[in-house]
């Protein structure tokens, strides 16, 4: 991450007249907080915490965890942080705070409960300063704000991985795309563009179980049939892609999750289905990483605002 991101030397004495949001990053298995620098666009490195939760335990066990990793953060500047903005999983009532997971494997004690509330009264701050982003949109705000969208009016991003994140960005304002349920040859876009097709696909050839993408990127260089996998995908999703771009008129796509890691071997087929299409839109990768929403979670907060705070 380059310095502009991670802010590696910290000035303790200025900190205090500096606009601090904490950043938050809820998943299904984990609790990841981090203080972002609005003014310097960056990361503290010290208050970078992450914390496993159990997300199917009970609400009073997983608010208590997350209490803690937030409270971790908050204490590596001393108070003078309050503000939080947090990238929570759909369905999600972002507005109120309440969440509406059900028919999920993670947070079912949740449904119908108001963290916004229940945080505030753990952490002893006021609910209004509290704010909820959708975990991809907030993705997409992290690398605008200062990551590999920066300086594009127009911009598609996705998260590759289990499931299939999706947001627009128009004139700096992320949101979510919902492309994940899109139509998609004979299923659904995320039957195709997530963990499991690699999986499923990769078996259907050789009748070998890999665990995931990683596994199979691993052996690439000596069978033919991983690379065949990465090729079909990489063409898959130029095709899928193509349409989104003519009607988002994005200027870049940027790629995130754990299957971006993988984006050598499916770009080329990737950039050259698109190209056939006549289409010649950048194709990047994340730059934020596993940072990206909880760093777009705590840019969504107005900076004007904050330099209100700075007398």
């Amino acid at each position: 991450m380059s310095a502009a991101r991670d802010l590696m030397k910290e000035d303790n004495s200025t900190m205090k007249f500096t606009p601090l949001i904490l950043g938050v990053d809820i998943g299904g298995s984990h609790i990841t907080t981090g203080i972002v620098d609005i003014e310097k666009k960056g990361l503290i490195p010290k208050s970078i915490k992450r914390k496993h939760i159990d997300s199917s335990g009970s609400a009073e066990n997983i608010l208590k965890g997350w209490t803690e990793i937030i409270n971790e953060s908050f204490e590596c500047c001393e108070g003078e942080i309050k503000r939080i903005g947090i990238a929570m999983p759909g369905p999600f009532d972002y507005e109120n705070g309440i969440s509406l997971i059900k028919d999920q494997d993670k947070f079912k004690s949740l449904y119908q409960l108001n963290i916004k509330h229940e945080l505030a009264q753990r952490l002893n701050i006021q609910a209004s300063d509290i704010k909820f982003m959708n975990d991809a949109a907030a993705f997409m705000q992290g690398e605008v704000f200062c990551g590999a969208a920066q300086g594009y009016d127009k911009a598609l991003g996705l998260t590759l991985g289990t499931g299939l994140g999706s947001a627009v960005v128009v004139n700096g304002q992320s949101t979510d795309a919902e492309l994940w349920n899109s139509k998609f040859l004979n299923g659904i876009a995320e039957d195709y563009f997530s963990t499991r097709w690699f999986v499923n696909k990769y078996k259907s050839l050789t009748g070998i179980e890999l665990a995931g993408v990683k596994e199979l990127a691993d052996v690439v260089k000596t069978d033919l049939h991983a690379m065949q996998v990465f090729n079909e995908f990489g063409r898959g999703l130029g095709h899928f892609l193509a349409d989104i771009i003519k009607e988002t008129k994005s200027e870049v796509v940027i790629l995130g999750g754990n299957i971006s890691q993988a984006f050598n071997l499916f770009a080329p087929h990737l950039i050259e289905n698109l190209k056939a299409l006549h289409l010649h839109t950048e194709i990047k990768i994340t730059e934020l990483n596993e940072h990206a929403a909880l760093i777009g979670a705590a840019s969504s907060w107005d900076l004007t605002v904050n330099k209100t705070e700075k007398v």
